[in-house]
């Protein structure tokens, strides 16, 4: 079955409706065996320590609206719990409460407007915790569950009220401590400890993430699909968020970016409100979220189907940069080299194109190519766009392991008011984002069912046109 949509009064997109993902062999999103394993594991690493983890706030849009809530990463993956206003404290050497969960109180006239709560037995019955009480309990119960503790895991910085709370908790415990010799001495940013777990994806994660990625892909391939001259940059951003909605996406990982002609060369370009002209490249990144793990992937390509004998020039050559830097991933290998290849690569080309002048190795020493290439090839993929974990360890890049995901992402962006720059390459902006596995034997390209050489996207386009 196809559905048409005419956008603009002028064309009309068709979208395949059965394109629909089977979920069945996918694990519950919501599966709190796979939570509980991570949980035990974390609490493991922080031995007799207390960890802390408040809920992601919710964020006023306008009045008394609210934005779309999504739950902290971190807060999710160690509890599967989606509601805000909640607090999670883990102590692994507490004789009882191991995992204890404060939550919002059932409030039948609240549920009424903003939907089911857990409440207390909720909590208890459905996410696994050993004890729950309501929000309100909280400074009653929390200095209970820590006071045997020799340090607490927080991160300080994204709920002011509960930064207050455990500042405070610190000083009482500073007192009591000098009395009766127990107590936390220290906080401590748990993130190195759990952003290691995240850092390397388990099976059910990167089933989770392939998923994710898969319906990214999808939704790139009907935008391309889909893309007329004389059309709007909305009208394909709505394409991409139909393909996910439809196939049991709840969200994007990050704004989509639908960027016609020299939007492109603006990093991250959100409004997609302009009118798309022939003769105009296209530069889509988009990402979908399943089981709160995120896709990003980017394409560029020709409105009318066709680049143009410059854009081909620049295309391929961030292509050729893209190939060079995927090339280099594999176990074993420093984070940075992608990015140290790709830069050369397009260091190199720019020389040629005639956009940069001088020597290949002065031009990268001095960050010559930053005029043109501001970014890093790469960044850690999982459950954030920008994923957790560090890109170096005591000072040295991180070296590249089996379960890791990155993305790789070169890009040349020649704003139309470049000076000293040949007109015909303003306004021209592109690049090409894949979504890399780390395997045992080297690397897998998760996203690489989206087209990206010259002759496969033209022919992606022209044949849609002829359907």
């Amino acid at each position: 079955m196809m559905l048409s949509i005419r956008c603009g009064g002028h064309f009309v997109v068709r979208i395949m409706l059965n394109q629909k993902y089977d979920m069945s062999g996918i694990p519950s999103i919501h599966s709190q065996e796979l939570i509980k394993q991570r949980r035990d594991e974390f609490m493991r690493r922080i031995g007799g320590g207390v960890a802390i983890f408040p809920s992601a706030p919710t964020a006023v849009r306008n009045s008394d609206v609210e934005h779309e809530y999504r739950q902290d990463s971190d807060f999710y993956c160690l509890t599967g719990f989606e509601e805000p206003n909640a607090v999670a404290v883990l102590a692994p050497d507490h004789p009882e409460h191991r995992f204890v969960l404060f939550v919002q109180a059932r409030e039948r006239e609240r549920e009424v407007w903003t939907g089911w709560r857990a409440g207390e037995e909720g909590a208890t019955r459905d996410f696994g915790a050993d004890a729950a009480f309501t929000i309100d309990k909280l400074d009653e119960q929390l200095p209970k569950l820590v006071e045997k503790a020799d340090r607490i895991y927080y991160r300080f910085g994204s709920d002011p009220r509960c930064d207050d709370r455990v500042v405070g908790l610190m000083r009482r415990f500073q007192r009591e401590r000098q009395r009766n010799g127990v107590g936390p001495a220290a906080v401590i940013d748990p993130a190195e400890l759990l952003h290691e777990l995240r850092l390397i994806k388990t099976g059910v994660d990167l089933e989770l993430l392939r998923r994710a990625v898969d319906i990214s892909c999808e939704a790139h391939l009907e935008a391309m699909r889909a893309i007329r001259p004389g059309m709007f940059e909305y009208e394909i951003e709505a394409v991409l968020r139909y393909v996910c909605r439809k196939n049991g996406s709840p969200r994007h990982g990050y704004a989509p970016i639908v960027a016609s002609g020299a939007n492109a060369t603006v990093l991250h370009y959100t409004t997609n409100d302009c009118r798309i002209e022939e003769g105009d490249l296209v530069l889509i990144d988009a990402g979908t979220e399943f089981g709160y793990f995120t896709g990003d992937v980017t394409r560029t390509f020709p409105a009318n189907g066709r680049f143009t004998e410059v854009q081909r020039e620049i295309y391929q050559l961030v292509l050729d940069a893209q190939a060079e830097a995927i090339n280099l991933v594999r176990p074993g290998a420093s984070f940075i080299e992608p990015h140290d290849r790709a830069v050369r690569v397009l260091t190199e080309g720019m020389i040629r194109l005639g956009l940069l002048n001088g020597e290949v190795d002065k031009l990268i020493e001095d960050n010559e190519y930053k005029k043109f290439y501001m970014h890093r090839t790469s960044h850690w993929l999982g459950m954030d766009v920008h994923d957790a974990g560090p890109y170096k360890v005591a000072d040295e890049w991180r070296r590249l392991e089996p379960g890791m995901v990155l993305t790789v992402e070169p890009g040349i962006y020649v704003a139309e008011d470049t000076e000293g720059v040949d007109l015909r390459y303003r306004g021209i902006g592109v690049r090409i984002e894949d979504d890399v596995l780390v395997t045992t034997g080297g690397a897998e390209v998760l996203s690489a069912r989206v087209p990206k050489t010259i002759e496969d996207i033209e022919r992606l386009i022209m044949e849609s046109r002829e359907s």
